[in-house]
């Protein structure tokens, strides 16, 4: 096997001059901080404004590296692509759920090492693979700060590390986008390494597998490629879906139909707090539920939360809380009884019309400011809000939506 060693002693990458004028300047401007000439003697002013970027961005992204003093942030394009703190607990939270005494895992697709650092502490023997020699040495030197001293980090190819590797209990694989110009990826096939092709292998190697793909992708497509999916997850945060994790197992033993998939929503905080809200079902059960589409409005309007959106849990969400759809494409529900768990916001609705010119002024007579969506409608949010005349913002809802008979609605609303 090829690859580079490197062990979590590695010696400081910065120099205490550089450190000290990052602990100076941190909360600085970066921008400002760039064309500063006083303070910076002995300084590598470039490193410094790096870990202050990285720094401000782990604040929100990673609080607790944020109040680590030490932690080296890589350059921008990394920061951006990696885990927040929240979906990377949820993470090792599914593989805390499935571990043997003594258990070893193996990340073959390192990065800056986010993952990896949440995951590593409920194993025996953990091994972080990465291909960028810089980000190898920052997480050696990040991993000694966080207490990991069991962690191995290895700088080589990931495909290589898996053919010659000992077989583990957990992989988990972070396939990276070979489109370099932000396009739609729909398939793992045009993703690297290519999880589908590797699959064989990955299950020779691991008992289990967990892969990591962007929320760009179909779900259903990427059920289809691989094989062997036990569970999967479309991980949220704030109600922005962030990432799809399937779960591979050697013997799963699930048809495709019946996999678990669960919708989960890390809504504030992190997943031990209790605050996350999740929704499992199964593709059988979307197809099985009893679901009711309706031309009348209820006293409350739903919004499932994206999560659902882009798993496809539209009619088994209906049957499950009690609500009726108001058409097939339109993903709004409604009901005259609060279904209070439902799984995304509630409304209740104070008025709807159509869109006659008398019926819009009497709906809209006292409203000024709303914030305006629309839902399987031929306008866009924009222009429909522009014609209403109306301000951005405030405590008022619109949806402009379809409904079963195919009529257009708008239907105004205050948050539950």
């Amino acid at each position: 096997m090829t690859h580079t060693d490197f062990n979590t002693t590695e010696p400081d990458l910065l120099s205490p001059a550089t450190r000290d004028f990052i602990r100076k300047h941190r909360l600085d401007d970066v921008r400002r901080l760039a064309l500063a000439q006083y303070g910076t003697e002995g300084t590598d002013l470039h490193a410094a404004l790096t870990q202050i970027t990285g720094w401000q961005t782990a604040r929100h992204k990673l609080p607790s590296w944020a109040e680590k003093e030490g932690i080296v942030y890589p350059p921008h394009l990394s920061m951006e692509q990696c885990s927040s703190e929240p979906t990377a607990r949820y993470k090792a939270q599914i593989m805390e759920k499935d571990r043997k005494e003594g258990a070893r895992l193996t990340d073959l697709t390192g990065g800056f090492g986010v993952d990896f650092a949440f995951m590593a502490p409920a194993f025996a023997e953990a091994y972080y693979v990465e291909r960028q020699e810089m980000l190898c040495r920052v997480a050696a030197h990040n991993f000694a700060l966080l207490g990991l001293s069991h962690a191995k980090v290895h700088c080589g190819d990931a495909t290589d590390y898996l053919k010659h590797m000992q077989p583990c209990d957990w992989i988990f694989l972070d396939p990276a986008r070979r489109d370099s110009h932000g396009s739609k990826t729909v398939s793992i096939s045009q993703c690297e390494p290519d999880a589908s092709a590797l699959e064989p292998l990955l299950l020779e190697k691991g008992r289990k597998i967990l892969v990591k793909l962007s929320p760009m992708l179909d779900l259903s497509q990427a059920m289809s490629e691989l094989l062997h999916v036990e569970q999967a997850h479309v991980v949220a945060m704030q109600n922005e879906c962030k990432e799809l994790l399937l779960l591979l197992a050697r013997e799963t033993g699930t048809e495709a139909q019946d996999v678990p998939v669960t919708c989960a929503n890390l809504t504030a905080g992190l997943p031990d707090t209790g605050e996350t809200q999740t929704f499992t079902f199964t593709r059988r059960e979307e197809q099985q539920a009893a679901c009711h589409y309706t031309t009348d409005i209820g006293r409350y309007l739903y919004e499932p939360y994206a999560t659902l959106l882009k798993a496809g849990a539209f009619r088994c969400t209906a049957e499950r809380y009690g609500v009726d759809k108001l058409h097939p494409n339109s993903h709004l529900y409604t009901s005259d009884r609060l279904a209070e768990d439902f799984p995304g916001r509630i409304f209740q609705v104070t008025g709807h019309t159509g869109f006659g010119k008398k019926q819009l002024k009497g709906l809209l007579e006292d409203t000024d400011r709303a914030n305006v969506a629309v839902r399987n409608f031929p306008e866009p949010a924009e222009s429909l809000r522009r014609r209403l005349k109306l301000r951005d913002g405030g405590d008022t809802y619109l949806f402009a939506t379809t409904l079963a008979d195919g009529s257009k609605v708008l239907v105004k609303a205050r948050k539950v």
